[in-house]
């Protein structure tokens, strides 16, 4: 096994040092994606991706966490990594965690390790509502409880897995975690959920549009419904074999 820690970052730039130094203290590589930062960011990640084992991929425009993480997905293939471990540039994710993520993984070296959010009260209650409404949307369209949270950015993906799971279509911004997520179970690959403590956010920054970014998920949940339909066989199948 041989992981990678690919970090997708729009304008975190008072956040994503500390980020990468948690990182690097556990000696793991770092994938930084610039989705079309503002300058000041841009000349932070310069800095960081001068780093021993952080390596810059930068896109020209912000195309959304989604298609930043695949930019960041690709990357880490062709660097030769075989697992990406994906977390948040803002500082919300416990990352004293990733040994305990990169074991499950090393043990189950196919599984999706999906991180399963703990909050404390620095979550912003509408957020926290709303999440209960996705997930029972992905519990009918996967016709399992196999992944307890579809949204959370602290996961661990089989390279080659996540790649093939990757369609022409596919969600490029706040509807790309649970939309693969998705996609991955639709393939049978086993998912993992590993307990990890959430807090909201260091910097003060999110990009969650509650507007627009819900429509999208709304038309992904309506997307994924109908593929599930097609699939229903097969997945009623895996149900009643245990497979």
């Amino acid at each position: 096994m041989k992981p990678v820690v690919v970090i997708p970052v729009y304008n975190h730039e008072h956040a994503i040092g500390a980020v990468v130094d948690q990182v690097r203290a556990q000696q793991l590589p770092v994938v930084l994606v610039d989705d079309g930062c503002k300058p000041s960011c841009v000349a932070v990640l310069q800095e960081l991706g001068k780093r021993e084992q952080v390596t810059l991929v930068t896109r020209e425009k912000n195309g959304g966490k989604g298609a930043a993480v695949m930019s960041g997905l690709e990357a880490a293939n062709k660097l030769g990594f075989t697992h990406a471990v994906q977390i948040d540039a803002d500082g919300q994710h416990a990352l004293s965690d990733l040994p305990k993520f990169l074991d499950a993984a090393e043990k189950n070296p196919d599984a999706f390790i999906n991180g399963w959010p703990q909050y404390d009260s620095t979550v912003p209650k509408s957020r926290l509502y709303a999440r209960y409404l996705t997930h029972i949307w992905i519990w009918i369209n996967t016709l399992s409880f196999a992944i307890r949270d579809s949204m959370c950015g602290f996961r661990v993906y089989p390279l080659n897995r996540a790649l093939a799971a990757i369609v022409p279509g596919i969600g490029k911004r706040m509807d790309f975690d649970p939309e693969i997520a998705v996609r991955m179970v639709w393939k049978g690959i086993k998912v993992i959920n590993i307990p990890t403590a959430v807090t909201y956010p260091t910097d003060g920054v999110s990009h969650f549009d509650a507007l627009w970014d819900n429509v999208r998920i709304s038309g992904m949940h309506t997307r994924l419904f109908f593929g599930m339909l097609i699939r229903l066989p097969m997945l009623l199948w895996r149900k009643i074999s245990g497979a």
